[in-house]
């Protein structure tokens, strides 16, 4: 039958296609995704019956919005292999190990219980901001249905852990793991006990539970990483580690019950990957701190920042061949003897055999840095139909007040950088929210720089206090 469909405007997003289900996403949605992409990837991969994989994460709304999409891919003559529950860097494993032509995971990350979305791959790439415009695009008018579309349910979890287990050597270390009742518990699960010491590692909140019931999966937010902290210190383990509602995205906590923030993680795991490279390119998102580029500039590495997203990310180091790259907000991509998309387990496995190797554990690490003055990640709520526009006053009024020694970096919002230090104002992609982030070279150029902030705000009309920064 043919069939016409036309999103709501607030779903189609840069990185992936997210909404509120049952009010901005629904079944129906899920549907047109599937017959548009199907009809997308069979004219880039040149066949008639694409090989999709999809995948879920433990949402509520996850298996109604799959089997819609799998229906929709069917319809649209896929052959759709579906690999059930688990977290997206599985989907991206399946996609590469079953050699597929495209896959897509039905997720809503680490938003509220009530959003679901969908990350899509196409030839093994990231499929985002004008692949997604496009569409929904085709939505508007697609064809007849193709027949010869298939569908069938696969296990590959078996699979998937074999292959964390590869690099993994943990030797003695205590570990507490938190997977928050996300997609990533029986993965999880199932690799801790392959392991030779199992009874070192601790695993808090393994099942698969959509309503979240013991806190929101969000492994940087400190409010969600207290009981974890807390139980590193009750069980004098060597870390924590947490992951997000999906997997893709870690949080670490040292033996001293400090949260390493991404950029620092990425810092630490280049200086075992960096030496094994001719001056390689080690890629940050703008929010990063400028000390971490300062400790992989000192590995002979060559580190450079780009714009914030998971899915620029993964473009950018593909154009570099870059062997590592890393985001404040926990997406770390390791291309070193791995595939380089984001995966929260395959990165805690580098983390924790880094450590067994090197001897340097991640508190170690920690300890050899000098003082920090940086802000954590801010954010200053703004509409969705406001905060682009916002962003293009910021810039122009930046680029017109700037003091000769201002450094203004515009790739990813506005990015000021002098001799005090630095800050940023960007617009979330995934949120109603504007992302403010700073670094002082002392805690009083911190406070300069959050006062910049303001006023640059002010002077768009946007009146933000900063916090109090320790």
């Amino acid at each position: 039958m043919s069939f016409s469909h036309q999103f709501h405007p607030t779903i189609l997003r840069a990185y992936d296609i997210r909404g509120i289900f049952e009010d901005t996403l629904t079944a129906v949605d899920a549907y047109a995704i599937g017959r548009s992409f199907a009809l997308i990837v069979s004219q880039q991969a040149n066949t008639s019956h694409p090989s999709i994989a999809i995948g879920r994460d433990g949402r509520l709304s996850a298996p109604a919005l799959a089997k819609a999409l799998a229906e929709g891919l069917v319809d649209g003559g896929a052959q759709v292999q579906d690999i059930g529950i688990g977290p997206t860097p599985m989907l991206y494993f399946a996609d590469r190990h079953l050699q597929c032509d495209g896959a897509i995971q039905v997720t809503g990350s680490h938003n509220p219980p009530t959003h679901n979305g969908f990350k899509l791959v196409c030839e093994h790439q990231s499929f985002f901001g004008a692949d997604i415009k496009k569409l929904g695009e085709k939505a508007l008018s697609l064809g007849d249905v193709v027949d010869g579309g298939s569908y069938q349910q696969i296990q590959i979890q078996d699979a998937y852990v074999e292959r964390l287990m590869a690099d993994a050597d943990f030797g003695q270390l205590t570990v507490v793991w938190d997977t928050g009742n996300g997609a990533a518990g029986p993965a999880m699960a199932q690799l801790l006990e392959q392991l030779p010491q199992p009874d070192n590692h601790s695993l808090l909140f393994a099942d698969v539970d959509g309503q979240f019931p013991n806190h929101h999966p969000n492994p940087v937010d400190p409010e969600t990483l207290a009981f974890l902290q807390q139980q590193v210190a009750e069980r004098g383990a060597d870390c924590g580690i947490g992951f997000d509602g999906d997997g893709d995205r870690i949080g670490i906590i040292d033996a001293k019950g400090r949260l390493v923030p991404g950029d620092l993680l990425t810092a630490y795991l280049a200086q075992a990957i960096a030496p094994k490279y001719q001056a390689p390119d080690i890629i940050f998102d703008v929010k990063s701190s400028q000390m971490a580029m300062d400790l992989v500039a000192k590995t002979g590495a060559k580190p450079s920042l780009y714009k914030t997203g998971h899915s620029h990310l993964k473009q950018k180091m593909a154009a570099l061949n870059a062997p590592l790259a890393g985001e404040m907000s926990g997406h770390i991509f390791i291309k070193d003897n791995y595939y380089g998309f984001d995966d929260g387990l395959y990165v805690a496995v580098r983390v924790l055999s880094q450590m067994q190797q090197t001897g340097q554990s991640i508190t170690d690490f920690m300890d050899s840095l000098p003082d920090i003055h940086a802000s954590p990640e801010l954010h200053i709520a703004c509409a969705d139909e406001k905060k682009f526009t916002a962003m293009e006053a910021l810039a122009l009024y930046a680029a017109q007040h700037a003091a000769p020694t201002d450094e203004i970096n515009d790739i990813d919002g506005v990015r000021l950088t002098n001799d005090e230090g630095w800050w940023l104002i960007r617009a979330s992609n995934t949120e109603a929210k504007l992302v403010v982030r700073a670094e002082g070279r002392d805690r009083d150029a911190l406070l300069a720089m959050l006062g910049s902030v303001q006023s640059h705000l002010a002077a768009i009309d946007i009146h933000w206090t900063p916090p109090v920064c320790t």
